[in-house]
Formats: C-alpha cells, structure tokens, sequence
C-alpha cells in the first residue's frame, strides 16, 4: 500500500514538473513519509534517517530498519535533485553545495517527534569524500543531546574517512558511534554482523515489566512499540458515573496511578477529563485509553474522534482502541492512524481480538497495535493468546483482572490466591495484581474506593515465586465472564 501510494505521488510530481531523485534504473525512489512528519519509533527508540539520490542508500537502510524494527525516515530535499546536478565535475549543484562550507540545503520534511527517539542510524551516500551538505541542515534542525548516533554511508570505493568525523560538531552533545561503509550490493549478513558489533541492546522485551524499578504508589512503564511509555498498572473505570467517576479518578491520581482506561460506551469521558485538568498532575504524566464502539462509531469514525477528544478536553489522546471487532473495523482504524499522524492520538490498539482475528486485521492496516485489551483472569488466562500477541511486539492488558461482575468475590477467596497472599502477608486483590504483572499483562483494575486504589498500586515490594506462579497458572479452567 505504502509503495503504491509513493508510485502515485511520484507520478503527480512529474505531472506537474517537479523533479525527483531516482534510482539506477530511472524509477522513482521517493518513499517512506515524503514531505511530512513521520510516526512515533515502531522499536521505542530507533529512527534510520537517510538521504538517498540513487536508491543505493535506501536499500541499506530499509535492511537496518527491518533487523532493528527501526522507523524509516527518508530526508528529502525542498528542491529534489536532478541527474544533472549529481552530474560530478561538472560545476552542478552537488558540486557547487560540496565546495561551499556554509551550504544548508533545504529538507522538504522532518520527525516531528524526535524527542523519543534514543539511537539514530544516520544515512548518505559519500559525495566528494563527504557527506552530503543536506545531512548537515538535518543534524542542525534537531537537538541530539543524550541521543546515540550511528552513521553509515554507501559508496563504490571511498571508506567513511572524515565525512562522518565533520559531522560531529553538527550534534556535540550525541554520542557518536564509529560509522561503516557499505558498497550497493552489501549482503544481509554483514549488515546483520554490524549491528551485532554495535551491541545496542535494541531489544525491547514487552513481555516481562521491568517491576524493580516500580515503588509502591508509582508503577513502572512498558514502551510501547508506538514508542510511547504506558504505565502498567492503572484504573480501570467501567460503571463509574457522574461524581463517583471523577472522585475515584482523583483518589488514583492522588494514590500515584498514572494509567486511566475509559470508553465512548463508558459514558465518562467529559467526567475523566474534567479529574485530571481539575488534579494538579502535569498531563504529560497521565496515560489515558479510550476506545470508539461498533455501529455508528465505526461508520463515522472521524466524528467518534473528534467527540472523544472533545468530552475528555485534555489536549491529545494517550491510546485509543477499537473496542472490539465489527464491521468498518479497519475503516476506523485507519481514520485512528489518520489522527496519529495529525498528532491527536499517539497509540493504537485493540480490544477484545484474538488469534484468529489478530493476523487478518494487522495485515490490513499501517500502524501496528500497540495494545490489545482482553478479559484475562486466574480462571480465563489466554496462555496462548498471551505470548502470541508478545511475539508480534503486542503488549497484553487485563480488563476484569479481578474476574468482574459477579465473580470478584469468588476469585478474592479462591484457596490457592489466599494461601498465597497469607504466606505474604497481602491481600488477595494484590497477589493477583502481582500475577498479572509478572506474566508480563497490564492490569486496569476498577474501583470506587480510595483505599483499594491504594492497595491496587502497592504491589511493588513483593514478588511471587515461580512455584507460586505455577500454582496460579494450574487455575485456569478458560473461564470467561463475559460475552466478548
């Protein structure tokens, strides 16, 4: 989809007689966000930006992005460059821009959200044993401090040299990693034995939370591969109306929890926003969900946008999901990625989808989810769809983590979960918490009362077992509650 719609573009720009650059074999090589702002990092935390005129380039970085799960990001020229002006010794453009020390080429687009990127893999072909002057406007639109910079260029028989050493003082306060030439038919596996090298530690494990670095009254955060951080533990407001609604989402935000989950269905959006810019909490430090419902949200789905935006009134959207399928589900998720890239959402994701309807939906749509939101409890675990959706770089949230209406006490006084919490000396709400977030599944637990809030977000000093985790994972009986 994405390279038909670069094929298109491409041909309306000749249409109206703007030049491109192209590859070695005359197409047009302009992909990969063309002339605006780009997504949020599919890894977290890795951008390969580059610059390419010839394809060669290009070919280097789509290999790095796929074997780091980097964003791609194509810095393309205001003025594209035309074969004569890369025609060399002639006294064209690139010559003319190489020989001047102060030429700054103008960039036709930027990443808007650069602050959320940590390593950048800078890419361009060596023009004149240097780095085209066009990669200096872009390391001097951005500030790079406390960010990694690997750079890489591609040429038939120079080295990197100095082209990569002149670009430091561009970025002085980026740590510089020692760059890699490749030639046009670089094989895979050498690029793949450079990153290794690198030992970048890209990986970013969804599955298991980093719990140590939580206290009780703050809990950690998973990245998102939207490159987003998401508390992993929050509120959980279905049923909650009215004064109720906002008085419980104060005494969370009071209590330290910083992930709130609602829904058009809800009825509570305008009562959750109105808590939080009435709280105190810096928005930027609060993670809100909500999702838009089949029916006629899902064949307007712009307009549910804009509703949601307006009752919660507080500035973007964290995440917003699809709250299970129906018809025009991918219509609506499209017109979700649409607003990523407006910046009025910043996640997306799914709830209520499993194996069998995970694969079709993703290989429709652009945006990878960011989330899927399941009924998961001691007695429906999704063993599988767990580590299924983890494996796609989906992270998994719990809605009824306590087992929900009308089997909450049930699930409190199970025998196993309370000989557990004995031996710990906790209450069975915080030993199934506990569970949740050692399997590596956020949990939303839903409450009106300030001091089970308060005991939601204090499971930080604690662990479980692993003979402990296994009694609890032996309850399943693939129990569910509900009728999603």
């Amino acid at each position: 989809m994405k390279k038909c719609f670069a094929l298109i573009l491409s041909l309306l720009l000749v249409l109206i007689g703007i030049p491109a650059c192209t590859d070695d074999t005359g197409q047009n090589n302009n992909s990969h966000n063309e002339g605006g702002t780009i997504p949020p990092a599919a890894a977290g935390k890795i951008l390969v930006a580059y610059f390419s005129c010839t394809g060669t380039t290009e070919d280097i970085a789509e290999i790095i992005a796929e074997e780091t799960g980097g964003a791609l990001h194509k810095i393309l020229p205001a003025v594209p460059y035309t074969e004569e002006d890369l025609d060399y010794y002639s006294g064209g453009r690139a010559d003319r821009e190489q020989a001047d020390p102060n030429a700054r080429p103008a960039v036709a687009n930027s990443v808007e959200n650069m602050k959320d990127y940590e390593i950048i893999f800078l890419g361009y072909p060596i023009w004149h044993g240097q780095a085209p002057k066009i990669l200096y406007t872009f390391l001097e639109s951005y500030d790079f401090s406390q960010k990694t910079i690997v750079p890489f260029c591609t040429s038939h028989s120079s080295g990197i040299g100095s082209s990569e050493d002149n670009l430091h003082a561009l970025a002085e306060d980026a740590e510089w990693l020692e760059g890699r030439r490749f030639s046009g038919d670089e094989n895979v596996q050498t690029i793949q034995q450079w990153l290794e090298e690198l030992k970048l530690n890209t990986d970013n494990d969804i599955s298991a939370f980093d719990l140590e670095s939580g206290e009780n009254g703050r809990a950690p955060t998973v990245m998102l591969n939207s490159g987003y951080e998401m508390p992993v533990l929050g509120l959980g407001t279905y049923s909650l109306q009215g004064d109720i609604c906002k008085n419980s989402v104060r005494a969370a935000l009071d209590a330290g929890v910083r992930l709130i989950d609602t829904a058009y269905m809800y009825g509570n959006e305008a009562e959750i926003g109105e808590a939080i810019r009435e709280s105190g909490v810096p928005r930027e430090e609060i993670f809100v969900i909500t999702k838009i419902y089949p029916g006629e949200q899902f064949r307007n789905p712009e307009q549910a946008i804009e509703d949601a935006l307006d009752k919660l009134d507080i500035g973007y959207i964290d995440m917003m999901l699809l709250h299970h399928p129906g018809a025009n589900d991918v219509q609506a998720y499209k017109a979700m990625e649409q607003a990523v890239r407006d910046g009025k959402i910043r996640s997306l994701g799914l709830s209520n989808w499993y194996i069998e309807e995970i694969d079709d939906f993703i290989a429709q749509v652009d945006i990878m989810p960011a989330l899927v939101q399941n009924e998961i409890h001691i007695y429906y675990q999704e063993q599988e769809v767990v580590p299924y959706m983890h494996n796609l770089g989906i992270v998994m949230q719990a809605w009824y983590p306590f087992g929900g209406r009308g089997h909450t006490s049930e699930i409190l006084q199970d025998p196993t979960i309370a000989a557990i919490a004995e031996a710990h000396d906790r209450t069975a709400a915080q030993v199934i918490l506990r569970w949740h977030l050692q399997r590596g599944v956020v949990a939303i637990p839903g409450s009106s009362n300030p001091d089970h809030i308060r005991e939601n977000i204090s499971v930080f000093d604690f662990s479980l077992t692993d003979a402990e985790m296994a009694q609890i994972a032996s309850l399943d009986r693939g129990e569910k509650h509900d009728w999603y």
